[in-house]
């Protein structure tokens, strides 16, 4: 008998865990969406917002420049400070966000102030214990410039670097222009909406996981919703994309981090990125990163790799450890295809097969789900007293 109720208990938690990773993606904004239309950009081509530098080239003329950007700001195959600073524009200063300027250091890494070994400016990171500019930096500054490629995810921290970008701009009375960019994303509105409780620097504001906007605007949003703080408000310019809309699969010309390096990446990561609060390793450190998902010991799938140490992954999870899991790089495309929404059976499934459901969550996962974690963990059962079948609901935000 004892048996058996042990079984049935170890059943329910398995079944309340699983509808609560399962209430990540149940919020379809504004009911079904249909699929994205892959588009030929070579015969339909997208105007990103740099290359219009008829609409912001006189913006600047005769004023001291400060870039925000990394390597995937391009004027065509030229980088947009190469091009000011060929035009004899004023650029005095450029800031770099995570993975810094030219885009090959590793997540959460620290990257070191410099300067720019062509063109000679001066670089200062915005990541690490500096996330926002400081007023020394922008007090010769007469604009500002933001450029950089996002892909539409809440926990991709380029939204928060703009975030602080604003606020400085905000503070110090310095106009904003940002080079707006297509969101690889942008044909899906999917997932739980951010729990302010749990803010941080890979999700600040309350949007879905998944928030379908370009950053440009999404930077229309943090203005036009007052989140940059009391009273704050930023000189904001919008130089839009043409040619682009909201039901277009666009495919960035070059890789936006060093991770995500092809288009079936960035459709997955949404919800590969998740595993990042587990134990599961999601391929940094291969050659595959964010198309395969494992880990030593792992009872799913055959798939197998080895992370090592790599440009932009030089300390990997289970580096130089054999690592059992899933390849899941022909699901990218096809899937949002299929179904354009946030994909969740490979974290429900992986959970339910773990063999330590205990262990399998980490503190970092409450972070990128925006909200408390699932019941079941220890931290769980220790936060919610002594009922260790909770149950968990979907956060409240989510509609």
């Amino acid at each position: 008998m004892k048996r058996a109720t042990d079984n049935l208990r170890e059943a329910m938690e398995r079944t309340k865990i699983a509808a609560f990773i399962l209430g990540l993606g149940l919020s379809h904004f504004g009911g079904a969406q249909t699929g994205p239309i892959p588009v030929d950009q070579a015969k339909s081509p997208i105007v990103v917002g740099a290359q219009r530098t008829a609409e912001y080239f006189p913006l600047l003329q005769g004023k001291r420049i400060a870039i925000v950007t990394n390597h995937t700001g391009l004027i065509g195959t030229t980088h947009l400070v190469d091009s000011l600073v060929r035009a004899q524009l004023l650029v005095r200063r450029v800031f770099a966000p995570e993975h810094g300027f030219r885009g090959d250091a590793d997540a959460g890494e620290l990257v070191q102030d410099g300067r720019d070994t062509r063109t000679g400016v001066e670089l200062i990171s915005l990541y690490g214990d500096q996330k926002k500019p400081k007023a020394v930096h922008l007090a010769d500054i007469d604009v500002v410039l933001f450029d950089i490629q996002d892909v539409g995810v809440r926990f991709y921290t380029y939204i928060s670097t703009l975030h602080y970008v604003m606020q400085a701009c905000a503070e110090l009375k310095r106009p904003l222009i940002v080079l707006d960019r297509p969101n690889p994303n942008g044909f899906m509105v999917d997932g739980p909406v951010l729990d302010t409780t749990y803010r941080s620097f890979v999700g600040m504001h309350p949007v879905p996981l998944l928030h379908g906007m370009t950053i440009g605007e999404y930077a229309r949003m943090i203005e036009g919703e007052g989140w940059l703080g009391k009273d704050l408000h930023c000189e904001l310019t919008v130089v839009p994309c043409t040619g682009y809309t909201h039901r277009i699969m666009y495919v960035p010309p070059v890789k936006p981090s060093p991770n995500l390096s092809g288009h079936s990446a960035i459709l997955l990561y949404p919800a590969l990125g998740l595993f990042e609060g587990t134990l599961v390793s999601v391929g940094r450190g291969t050659d595959r990163p964010f198309t395969c998902i494992g880990y030593p010991g792992c009872p799913v799938g055959q798939y197998s790799f080895t992370p090592r140490a790599l440009p932009g992954a030089k300390d990997p999870p289970y580096k130089g450890q054999l690592c059992k899991g899933l390849d899941l790089a022909e699901y990218g495309t096809f899937y949002t295809r299929l179904e354009p929404r946030l994909h969740l059976q490979w974290l429900i499934g992986m959970y339910q097969q773990a063999l330590e459901k205990d262990a399998f969550f980490n503190p970092f996962f409450d972070k990128l789900a925006g909200g408390p974690g699932p019941p079941g963990t220890d931290r769980a059962r220790r936060e919610r007293g002594t009922d260790p079948y909770f149950l968990a609901t979907r956060p409240e935000r989510v509609p």
